[in-house]
């Protein structure tokens, strides 16, 4: 009878727990971006979801990567007849891989940046018309208002889900790398050109003063596409739907939390703000033990080891000459290769080499016969190959990817190349060779996996600290500067200085004035 009146015990106490976890577990909405962003906001979601919260994603019909069904969360999906997906990006970066494949002058710069521009401008276009159906739909807005969020959570590269925030005057907290105009730091936090490499430029933190002029020059060019390609489109939103008194500018840096998908193991020393919480590598983990067939693929690699490739989720295929001339490259290697690759099989395929259309890519790279990682730069995979201490080649297409290379390179813990220089002098297998035969790319990427992992506090548990501690505080004002409330003359303290330099001269010239007038005064006498 006593055992039967324990086990009693142990179930009414279980229900009774389970009961005020989910009682007390927050309402979560969720505007996530598409692609790789929301490959790590989802590890994300399901880790608040595991803690008891209630999440909710917005998506669009048309959605690219965010399934209708899922344990984990519910959909709230917002028609449209035009989605950034496979069908938007392609295009691009057919173009992009074309004029980067080029010779490199002014007109072919000038080519990518227009190109660039283009896409950006269209990319917002599409989320500022999925925003305007959303504040349209009055059923649905009222359905949100009813709900009663704790917390929006969502990626500030896309602006939807900064103003549904202010649309449901609920906390807003970023899952954040990039804003609408650009590097998330450049809108929170100083950011001085001298030694803060601008994305696009190719530079570090360590810069001549002609490489500080590029610097200048590409930031004037990020500060040009968001004054005239970018914000306008969202306050257009902003003025249709709240009033003209309501900046977008104002609504996108006055987020409660920034939590920032970098780590100072990664990016470079930089001035920050204390609503900054960095959580580089959240979505790393353990490696997980391999599906049958690749576990006996790794194991027949024998001493040699393995050595996998990915391009991320935007680029599924390169030109078919590239693509001829790395599968050359790897066919010609004592390794085994997993290449996460789409389209036609290559010619000059080797025996070597498994084509596949999808890897676990941690997994992979936690393996200990993984030697090398041939990596596109996303940040993802940057991060996982930091955790797991594998080193990279590197093949950046677009965007950031350069830049996120660039940071390894300048630790010793990987090689680049650009795409024009892939099918050039055997210049993709002497990448590969020198990285595997040089043991300092190891030895550094090993020593940054060791900083990256020698921390107080998890990333993950970090990020879930920071998020449930807005949801409990309704906020974190008292962790958001002012700086953004400031006109520019203010912030710089123009009006300062000029007001000093105006009584200054007005000290120095009164009793020149004076003494003229005496003197003036004198002479009429006379």
């Amino acid at each position: 009878m006593p055992i039967r009146g324990n086990a009693t015990y142990l179930i009414l106490l279980s229900i009774l727990l389970l009961s005020w976890r989910i009682c007390h577990g927050g309402k979560i909405l969720i505007v996530p971006l598409e692609g790789s962003h929301w490959v790590n906001m989802d590890i994300m979601i399901k880790t608040l979801h595991s803690q008891g919260h209630t999440v909710d994603v917005v998506r669009t019909n048309k959605s690219w990567y965010i399934q209708d069904n899922s344990p984990h969360y519910k959909t709230i999906t917002v028609p449209v007849t035009e989605a950034f997906n496979h069908d938007f990006i392609n295009p691009i970066l057919k173009k992009i891989i074309a004029i980067e494949r080029g010779e490199s002058t002014v007109l072919s710069f000038a080519s990518l940046q227009i190109e660039m521009f283009t896409a950006m401008f269209n990319m917002h276009r599409i989320i500022c018309k999925m925003a305007t159906n959303l504040f349209k739909d009055k059923e649905l807005m009222k359905s949100l208002k009813k709900t009663k969020y704790d917390l929006v959570l969502t990626d500030p590269a896309w602006g939807a889900g900064i103003m549904l925030s202010h649309a449901l005057k609920v906390p807003l907290v970023y899952n954040v790398r990039w804003i609408t105009s650009g590097e998330g730091h450049l809108a929170v936090a100083p950011s001085p050109l001298s030694y803060i490499p601008m994305t696009g430029s190719g530079l570090s933190d360590k810069m001549t003063f002609i490489q500080r002029v590029k610097n200048l020059i590409f930031y004037g060019i990020w500060q040009a596409q968001d004054a005239l390609l970018i914000s306008p489109q969202y306050q257009a939103v902003c003025d249709l739907f709240f009033s003209p008194q309501v900046r977008y500018n104002d609504l996108l840096q006055g987020a409660d939390i920034w939590l920032m998908r970098v780590d100072f193991v990664f990016e470079f020393p930089r001035p920050t703000m204390p609503n900054a919480v960095y959580i580089g590598g959240f979505q790393c983990q353990p490696a997980k033990p391999l599906p049958e067939h690749l576990e006996e693929f790794v194991q027949s690699s024998g001493e040699h080891g393995v050595i996998i490739m990915s391009l991320g989720t935007f680029v599924s295929q390169l030109p078919a000459d590239i693509t001829n001339e790395i599968a050359a490259a790897f066919a010609k290697l004592p390794q085994k290769v997993i290449w996460r690759h789409k389209g036609d099989r290559p010619a000059t395929l080797g025996n070597n080499t498994l084509l596949v259309d999808w890897m676990p890519q941690n997994d992979l790279l936690g393996h200990p016969k993984t030697k090398l990682f041939v990596a596109h730069g996303g940040t993802n995979g940057i991060q996982e190959a930091i955790y797991h201490g594998v080193p990279v080649v590197g093949l950046p297409v677009f965007f950031d990817q350069y830049d996120n290379l660039l940071r390894l390179k300048e630790r010793g813990a990987g090689r680049i190349l650009t795409l024009a220089q892939v099918d050039k002098d055997n210049n993709f297998l002497k990448a590969i060779q020198d990285v595997l035969s040089e043991p300092s790319y190891r030895m550094n990427m090993q020593r940054l996996s060791r900083l990256h992992r020698d921390q107080p506090v998890k990333p993950m548990d970090n990020a879930i600290f920071w998020i449930e501690f807005v949801m409990r505080h309704k906020g974190a004002a008292h962790l958001r500067t002012e700086s953004y409330r400031l006109p520019w003359y203010s912030y710089h303290s123009v009006d300062v200085v000029l007001s000093f330099l105006a009584t200054f001269a007005g000290i120095t010239l009164l009793p020149l004035v004076v003494f003229r007038c005496a003197c003036l005064e004198k002479c009429l006498k006379k």
